[in-house]
């Protein structure tokens, strides 16, 4: 499904460097925008995992654990 969107640049200098970008790279100026905003979102995705990374390491320099070799050697 394609679904259309205005995007005003405020900044001419942004404006033409992706145009400029997109000429170079041989894509249109709405690819390069979707691929940036769906990088940004996967970034959020990530960022939303950070405090679960952060308490495995905190339960494994609590209590221990194998290394993975180990875990996969079974």
């Amino acid at each position: 499904m394609t679904r259309r969107m205005t995007v005003v640049f405020h900044d001419d200098q942004l404006y033409t460097a992706l145009k400029v970008e997109a000429v170079r790279r041989r894509l249109t100026a709405s690819e390069i925008i979707a691929e940036a905003v769906t990088e940004w979102l996967e970034s959020r995705e990530d960022a939303s995992l950070l405090p679960v990374i952060k308490a495995a390491r905190a339960e494994y320099q609590e209590k221990g654990g194998r290394p993975w070799d180990e875990v996969r050697q079974g």
